[in-house]
């Protein structure tokens, strides 16, 4: 498949302080390569911290504040994993809400290893075709959602992954799914 086009399309990365370093680096590169806008989008402004792991990374410059945008600002929405990323966002109620209207407006959320957890909180994977990192399986289950251990998962616009060593395929369905546009079975 070539590379798709993702011109006049702006996408949302939605992250706070303990972000898995690579899993927003690496599909920032791949969507802003593709022709996409791509913005930065955190609970607070200035800088937030990305990790390797348990090791510290870079800081990073939020684009915009989580309660300042809409999800009708943005075509699609990615979710990176890390501990702490997830579990800050699924406790701020602009956060949680900003994610459930990306399903209403049955617009492509991709989600790779903790960031499900916020999937969990927004209400939107019951009955859902899922993966994330192994932890988060039966809050996963619990939530309703069918969790399997594959490298990347895509039901009806939400693209889920397990770990930095599924990015290449991640990446690749979340701009498949950002150029093919709403879903209307993606729902909130």
């Amino acid at each position: 498949m070539g590379q798709q086009n993702l011109q006049n399309k702006t996408v949302a990365f939605l992250a706070t302080d303990g972000f898995e370093q690579v899993e927003l680096t690496e599909p920032w590169k791949a969507i802003k390569d593709a022709g996409a806008n791509v913005q930065l989008v955190s609970i607070a402004s200035g800088q937030i911290q990305g990790v390797h792991h348990e090791k510290q990374g870079d800081k990073f410059d939020v684009d915009q504040v989580v309660g300042d945008v809409s999800a009708s600002d943005y075509d699609a929405l990615v979710l990176p994993g890390g501990v702490f990323n997830p579990d800050a966002l699924r406790v701020n109620e602009e956060a949680v809400d900003f994610v459930r209207d990306f399903f209403k407006q049955h617009k492509p959320v991709a989600a790779i290893c903790h960031g499900p957890w916020t999937l969990i909180e927004a209400g939107v994977v019951e009955g859902r075709k899922v993966t994330s990192w192994p932890s988060l399986k039966t809050d996963l289950t619990n939530a309703g959602a069918h969790w399997v251990d594959e490298e990347c998962v895509c039901d009806q616009g939400l693209v889920t992954s397990r770990r930095p060593d599924d990015l290449p395929a991640f990446c690749s369905k979340a701009i498949e799914e950002i150029a093919e546009g709403k879903h209307a079975k993606q729902t909130a």
